[in-house]
């Protein structure tokens, strides 16, 4: 898969920091640029949870590894796990460190030989002080309690001298990402149903976040953080800067502007308030970059179209023009009629008033309506011919002007992640 790690910013004195993200090659982790408006420094089938509610978020060590329920390694459990942590078993890096694949037996979790027991992925944290230490503590605060099918298991950790690690499944498929973006014999374009379903798991996830069993915020939506299994299940990752929901009578939580630009609410961005409603713009955001085939922020694009979500708007509210952001390599493998109801799911969720946005259970309806209708998938038998001659037509010259654009980028790298957040 390359290199494509992207520039990291950490700052925020809670808990609640960033945990650095990282792309893993076929699974784990994913990365994007952070910004903190603070500081804004650089560095390199059902739903359970382990109780009735998430407590509000520990303050001390202690009680925070005490409540978690996963394994605590030992540094040399993971040095054997992972052949002595041996650069051929290296994933992926990051500002954070590095992320290796490792063996153990699936019951015991005692470290095997490559090739028997399950498939791990651990994170190593660079010894960097105790900014580096909030971060891993954030992680297993959450993963630590929270479980369901569209969260990435962590499996354990190690906190040893100055060692933090963190020990996750494996996500044989890697991130969404890199199936939307990246070239490659690999990295085949995903099918509609495929982006249909991915999209569904996905807001299944958050939607569980947002319930009264978690009441977390996410805040770091993206196709970077949405990792698949080999059934294409969609988990979402990286919960370093995740905070608790707003309690009692409060409409809102107030932190500093962290995220990724091009995801982030405007609200948001604004005043530094967050609510549950600014992970539904961010998934917007995700389903119109499944749609599209276009990244949230690409500098690579002519002049008018750097920006996704302001270059899609207009085309969004005019189901007549709904095919000049569809994606071309999606073909026909969808009907006019399925793609404006995923487009107008889209649109509702990217609405500039947080108050007309949908909550993620209305999003998890409406995403499991669209895949039980009937016109979700292109029919050429019972679609109408004129419509799906006309389609076709536009899809065509969309589709040769997209060639014709990639030749006159070609040679240029669109880069892995989103600019960071500018104040």
């Amino acid at each position: 898969m390359g290199n494509c790690w992207g520039a990291q910013v950490k700052a925020e004195s809670s808990s609640h920091s960033v945990f650095a993200s990282v792309h893993i090659i076929f699974g784990c982790i994913g990365a994007n640029s952070r910004y903190s408006k603070r500081d804004g420094k650089l560095s390199g089938s059902s739903s359970r949870v382990s109780a009735a509610s998430v407590p509000p978020t520990p303050r001390s060590e202690g009680e925070i590894l005490q409540a978690s329920n996963v394994k605590s390694f030992t540094f040399n459990e993971l040095k054997n796990a992972t052949r002595n942590f041996r650069p051929d078993s290296v994933l992926g890096e990051g500002g954070f460190g590095s992320v290796f694949k490792g063996w153990i037996d699936e019951h015991s979790l005692a470290a095997t030989k490559p090739g028997t027991g399950i498939v791990i992925a651990v994170k190593k944290l660079n010894q960097e002080g105790f900014q580096g230490h909030r971060e891993w503590l954030t992680e297993v605060n959450y993963l630590g309690q929270l479980s369901h099918p569209n969260l990435v298991k962590l499996i354990g950790y190690c906190l040893e001298d100055e060692q933090r690690l963190l020990v996750y499944e494996f996500m044989p498929r890697g991130s969404l990402e890199n199936h939307l973006f990246r070239r490659g014999s690999y990295f085949q374009p995903l099918s509609w149903n495929l982006r249909m379903k991915v999209a569904l798991g996905a807001a299944k996830g958050l939607a569980f976040l947002h319930s009264d069993k978690a009441k977390v915020i996410y805040r770091d939506f993206k196709t970077s953080n949405v990792l698949l299994d080999s059934n294409y299940n969609a988990k979402l990752s990286d919960f370093g800067l995740a905070k608790d929901g707003p309690t009692g009578d409060k409409s809102h939580v107030s932190t500093r502007v962290m995220g990724t630009f091009g995801y982030a609410a405007p609200e948001y961005l604004a005043t530094g308030h967050l609510t549950a409603k600014s992970d539904v713009y961010s998934f917007g955001v995700v389903l119109l970059e499944m749609l599209s085939g276009r990244r949230a922020v690409d500098k690579n694009r002519p002049a008018g179209e750097h920006n996704l979500v302001e270059w899609a708007r207009p085309y969004l509210s005019n189901k007549k023009k709904i095919f000049r952001i569809l994606d071309t390599r999606l073909g026909g493998q969808y009907s006019l009629g399925g793609a404006q109801k995923a487009a107008a799911l889209a649109l509702q969720c990217l609405s500039i008033d947080s108050k007309y946005r949908l909550n993620m259970d209305e999003v998890v309806s409406a995403l499991e309506q669209l895949q039980d209708a009937k016109d979700t998938g292109r029919n050429p038998h019972t679609e109408r011919k004129g419509s799906s001659q006309n389609v076709g037509s536009n899809l065509h010259r969309y589709r040769r002007r997209s060639l014709e654009e990639a030749g006159s980028r070609k040679g240029a790298h669109a880069r892995s992640s989103a600019s960071p957040l500018y104040a």
